[in-house]
């Protein structure tokens, strides 16, 4: 059976100048890490880093109907939003669980960004362009050919602030401007973030990725900025207990299972895909619901490991769990029955064969 060859991003031989080990994801060739993944996680919490991200999917929507489209296909209410403004949002799939989880930014009445997941672009792009049929907005894929770095950290502002006339202090959280930046014009500059520690999204053409790269580097320098790889990026969105989709969410999971309750808007005017299949599930009330937990023995929560209570009765899985950098202790997500679900609750994690206790706590884990 022939291997699919890994797609390479723009900068793949920067990375391998700079050292980082390489690894499969999403289909790519994507860093993983460079100095050490504690030492890559405390830069971002402390400092500043950039990841670069760029397997990450982009698709404009166009047109007196991409409202509409986007409208039906997502489960937040894009109709909130203004020229300049982002939301968090989910595809649903029309059979009770998700597509993929998404960021939506609206640049005009008649012009929005959709940027979803590497691992889906495909599938993602599929779905939208089926769903799009009773619509007809004008679509295009732009995945291949933009490179997206996201500078994180308390010192982000200060480390990039000389490569733009965006006053990146002012900007607010899930906000946006299509300005100058790094002597390029109508970049993306927006304030999302995967980290907790506050930063920047820079959506820029692959033709000039390595020129923007190398001057975001020299510009923070004096801040200590250090490139940064995918293993941080979990470790760090694991601390503010940031879903993972293909771990957190999937096409298995319901948004009102996996607490995103809050990009659920079953009031908003317009139909949207699932939205009967929810309303109904919010009604009847669900019965598994993602939580956070802490250790309270030594131990770390991998995926997929078995949840119980304290009779052994199997009540769940976790979904993503780790060794956080900050707290040093392990941390994880998973589902349980809904009777286990209260913060305070006392579970138990299969670490191999022992059954290690925990506790279910508030997110985020990590307070800053």
């Amino acid at each position: 059976m022939e291997t699919q060859e890994l797609k390479k991003i723009a900068l793949d031989e920067k990375h391998i100048e700079l050292g980082a080990k390489m690894v499969p994801f999403a289909g790519f060739s994507m860093p993983v890490q460079y100095s050490g993944v504690i030492e890559e996680h405390n830069c971002v919490r402390e400092g500043v880093g950039i990841f670069d991200v760029s397997h990450m999917g982009e698709f404009y929507v166009r047109g007196e109907k991409a409202l509409d489209l986007i409208q039906y296909v997502t489960s937040n209410d894009v109709s909130k939003l203004f020229p300049g403004k982002a939301q968090y949002s989910c595809f649903p799939n029309g059979k009770g669980g998700i597509v993929d989880d998404l960021i939506v930014y609206m640049i005009s009445d008649v012009e929005y960004l959709l940027v979803v997941n590497g691992a889906n672009v495909d599938k993602d792009w599929d779905w939208v362009v089926k769903q799009n049929e009773k619509f007809g907005a004008e679509l295009e894929n732009k995945s291949e050919d933009i490179s997206l770095f996201a500078i994180q950290g308390p010192k982000a502002a200060e480390a990039i602030q000389s490569l733009t006339s965006v006053d990146l202090k002012e900007l607010g959280f899930y906000t946006f401007e299509i300005s100058d930046f790094a002597g390029h014009q109508d970049i993306i500059v927006s304030a999302t973030g995967y980290t907790g520690s506050g930063g920047f999204e820079i959506y820029v053409p692959g033709n000039i990725a390595v020129d923007v790269f190398d001057k975001i580097m020299e510009a923070g320098k004096s801040q200590g900025i250090m490139p940064i790889g995918l293993a941080a990026r979990d470790t760090l969105r694991l601390e503010m207990g940031y879903c993972l989709y293909g771990n957190d969410i999937t096409d298995e999971t319901s948004p009102l299972e996996a607490g995103l309750g809050w990009i659920t808007k079953l009031k908003k005017d317009s139909d949207f895909v699932d939205k009967d299949w929810l309303t109904n599930q919010k009604e009847q009330g669900i019965t598994r619901k993602l939580v956070a937990f802490e250790m309270l023995e030594r131990g770390i929560p991998r995926k997929d490991y078995v949840i119980c209570d304290s009779e052994g009765n199997d009540i769940g899985f976790v979904t993503s769990g780790t060794q956080s950098p900050c707290l040093d202790k392990g941390i994880g997500l998973g589902y349980v029955a809904k009777a286990n679900s209260s913060v305070d609750s006392e579970i138990f994690i299969q670490v191999r064969k022992k059954q290690l206790k925990a506790q279910v706590v508030k997110l985020p884990f990590y307070k800053g």
